[in-house]
């Protein structure tokens, strides 16, 4: 062995040996360390134990623990365990719980510790009214006047369903649903590959379409309700342009199919700015091989189309579709800048949604009377299960139409 090797050999011996007598000392450092900090975390595991676990356990946890007991003894609150709360534990526990289970890790804890703060405020603003109001709607004469009741029932449920002003309401919000969110889908998508064909001007373009999404709804329902006038809208001009009689589109001699329309005309193109901007960022993210393959092969635009884009940006239109319909069932702002805060036409059309009946309860005057409110809980809850079993179906169809 020459020379330079034998003391390249020592060099590598003597970095060995100080590597290791650095982790010899860390260690023991480490645990000199742990030894001085355990009656401090002792501590501070005791004050936590004594000051904020046992409280909430006493005063939180095990109030509502009695309570729900109560609750379960009566009619309604033993038909509710059985059939639903029961079943719906039990499924959280078996597909939710246990598959999330091996997540539980102290990073997982650590990040919750880090969302803790916007935890608490979604408990309180978020989860708590939605919790009070699916208690409130099985209050029987609820009066928020003196906060008293007259035990559980499920009658409100039945009161809202019998009457006619309901029914008109959940007509019209299945109307503009399942209008407004195919048309609304296909016209953003189309804006969209146009938008991302165009080469020059194309920012110019993207703001231009985006602008509706960050201008004031009201505004624009207002502009709106002018360009649909009889005598100085620029609808029915166009019409006369044309040779055409003006149409009643809002006013008291317009039928409800008029009125309707317009509507739906409003909400489709309110609602395009954000189907547009999803979708051109989707289209972004395709890969240009697959339309360079297409032109090889001499592939046309619409096979292109339906057999390349559509399949790459099947996830953001079932998000898309997903978001929109539930939008829509919660539409309200849009028929209160079209026809006010009455939802009618000045004929007497009634065009108010599911939304719009709960706000009548809620701030309509007749909130305070007993029962009311509850009443309009009562209705809220039938348009999430409503929201809940299209999402749902949803969802099953994605699993099977959307390529990932």
């Amino acid at each position: 062995m020459s020379k330079a090797k034998k003391i390249w050999r020592r060099f590598r011996e003597r970095i060995t040996d100080i590597r290791w007598e650095v982790r010899r000392r860390y260690h023991i450092f480490r645990e000199k360390l742990n030894n001085k900090l355990a009656k401090p975390r002792l501590a501070i595991k005791s004050f936590l134990k004594n000051n904020i676990c046992t409280p909430i356990k006493k005063y939180v946890c095990n109030p509502i623990r009695k309570g729900y007991k109560k609750f379960a003894q009566t009619k309604v609150g033993s038909f509710l365990h059985k059939y639903l709360f029961l079943p719906v534990g039990r499924f959280f526990s078996r597909f939710i719980v246990r598959p999330l289970k091996p997540f539980f890790t102290r990073s997982f804890f650590q990040g919750i510790l880090y969302l803790l703060p916007a935890l608490i405020l979604l408990s309180i603003f978020t989860f708590y009214p939605i919790f009070n109001s699916i208690i409130l709607a099985f209050y029987k004469n609820y009066s928020p006047v003196d906060k008293m009741f007259d035990g559980y029932t499920l009658d409100n449920f039945k009161d809202i369903i019998a009457r006619p002003g309901f029914i008109a309401a959940l007509r019209n919000t299945a109307i503009i649903v399942f209008i407004s969110v195919p048309i609304s889908v296909i016209i953003s998508l189309f804006v969209a590959v146009m938008l991302h064909s165009i080469k020059k001007l194309k920012s110019f373009f993207q703001t231009i379409f985006f602008l509706p999404y960050v201008t004031n709804t009201i505004a624009i329902g207002l502009v709106f309700s002018y360009m649909f006038d009889y005598r100085y809208g620029i609808i029915n001009k166009a019409l006369n342009a044309l040779g055409m009689s003006p149409i009643h589109w809002k006013d008291a001699q317009a039928t409800y199919f008029n009125a309707m329309t317009t509507l739906l005309i409003y909400i489709i193109w309110g609602s395009l700015a954000f189907k547009i901007l999803v979708f051109t960022a989707g289209l972004q993210n395709i890969d240009k091989q697959y339309y360079d393959a297409a032109k090889v092969d001499g592939t046309s635009r619409w096979r292109t189309f339906t057999k390349i884009t559509v399949p790459l940006l099947s996830p953001m239109i079932a998000y898309i579709t997903i978001t929109s319909l539930i939008g829509s069932f919660k539409t309200y702002t849009t028929v209160v800048a079209i026809y006010g805060e009455t939802g009618r036409t000045a004929g007497g059309k009634d065009l108010r949604t599911i939304v719009f009946y709960v706000y009548d309860y809620i701030m309509g005057g007749k909130a305070l009377n007993p029962g009311e409110l509850s009443r309009g809980a009562a209705a809220s809850l039938i348009l999430f299960g409503i929201i809940l079993v299209f999402t749902l179906i949803q969802l099953y169809v994605s699993k099977k139409r959307v390529h990932y």
